[in-house]
């Protein structure tokens, strides 16, 4: 096998990969807003359990393929032709999301299950003797057993496609976390988060995130360019900039800056590169939330909003510092207090932001968040830079 040399930054492929998941985020937050504003409850409350179901597997076949670069080296040929498919891939299940309950179900889960079965195969010929072998073959025996749940969730429809997808979503995702065990088969030395570089896997969570925030500002211009403008729409949209630059600042200090060094000084680098991959698929979740309820008050800026709403406007920054706080214990070990007290400051504000305009509630928001930048600066003041330390 040829590895990849210990390179810091993504190539110009990857970059084009990440293109198409900003198009597909915003095709998913698209999808969820659409329902969120409906006249029937059912439909409002549904269509949160919509966003998990089709966000994490465009979240988790960006995970996987970068992976894959960050162990083979992208220049080769066969890489690229992966590379490329992969994003091809993303782009078919992104063309699904409008209708993936009702109509187009197949086009979301076939590019997802080939490329998460096929892929492994393809590469498996070349690593002989190398431990990323088992691990691949385990995740092939893996991803095949949950096609069998994906493939029957498409042959339905509505509610129940759903419910079928999020239990696949879930297979997939904890059998990673256990590094998909297989009966008979000793454990891999190497987990489903591990790299062969220090620097580029870590590097590529960050633009992970800065792909969720990049989709966060397009679904904001995005809407204000198709509704009225208004002095309410003009501050919502201002307000939607604002908090998404306080996101940000919140992840790049200190933990979002330092992840290579962190994976560098870890004991345990799989364990680490678990805890990190992780925290970062939780904040993309909670980003992907907030822009929804970014849209909700572009849309409807003056009227009080609905609890679902509420879900999206105050729910999506506490999912995102949720993960902040998983990231912070990942990094230095620690429990962020600030960001718990946030948490606890939106969960509080959710009642009487129910008899409010909704713009105040994403105000109510952005205002909790600069709280958490503003306490972080003032942690940070006459203090040299802070170096990592793990747990792992």
């Amino acid at each position: 096998m040829q590895r990849r040399e210990d390179v810091r930054q993504a190539n110009f492929l990857e970059l084009f990969v990440d293109l198409v998941l900003v198009f597909a985020l915003a095709g998913v937050v698209t999808r969820v807003a659409r329902d969120i504003v409906s006249e029937d409850v059912v439909v409002r409350w549904r269509a949160m359990a919509y966003l998990p179901v089709l966000s994490l597997p465009l979240i988790w076949l960006w995970i996987t393929t970068a992976h894959i670069t960050s162990w083979f080296d992208p220049r080769r040929r066969k890489i690229q032709w992966i590379v490329l498919a992969s994003a091809f891939g993303l782009l078919v299940m992104s063309t699904s999301l409008p209708r993936a309950f009702v109509g187009r179900g197949w086009a979301f889960v076939l590019p997802y299950v080939i490329l998460q079965c096929g892929r492994p195969l393809i590469l498996m010929p070349a690593l002989r003797g190398h431990p990323l072998r088992q691990l691949y073959l385990r995740s092939v025996l893996w991803f095949a057993a949950s096609a069998v749940i994906w493939f029957a969730g498409a042959a339905v429809s509505g509610g129940a496609r759903a419910a079928l997808w999020g239990a696949a979503v879930i297979v997939d995702f904890v059998a990673a976390q256990l590094r998909w065990p297989a009966p008979g088969m000793a454990g891999p030395p190497i987990s489903a988060w591990a790299t062969d570089s220090r620097h580029h896997l870590p590097e590529r969570y960050q633009q992970l995130l800065m792909i969720a925030l990049g989709e966060t500002v397009l679904a904001a211009g995005t809407t204000l360019t198709n509704q009225p403008v208004t002095a309410m729409t003009a501050a919502g949209l201002v307000v939607a900039f604002l908090s998404t630059v306080l996101l940000w600042r919140i992840y790049f200090y200190r933990s979002g800056q330092v992840l290579a060094e962190t994976v560098a000084a870890a004991r345990d680098r799989d364990a680490a590169g678990r805890a990190i991959g992780t925290a970062h698929v939780v904040m993309v979740l909670g980003i992907v939330a907030t822009a929804v309820g970014f849209e909700i008050v572009l849309k409807h800026p003056d009227g009080p909003p609905e609890p679902a709403w509420l879900i999206a406007i105050l729910g999506g920054p506490a999912l995102f510092l949720y993960g902040r706080i998983r990231l912070e214990r990942a990094v230095f070990d620690r429990l962020s207090i600030r960001r718990v007290v946030a948490i606890a400051a939106l969960a509080v504000a959710a009642v009487p932001m129910y008899f409010v305009p909704t713009l105040l509630a994403a105000v109510v928001a952005g205002l909790v968040l600069l709280a958490v930048a503003l306490a972080d600066a003032r942690h940070a003041a006459g203090r040299p830079p802070e170096a990592p330390s793990p747990a792992h």
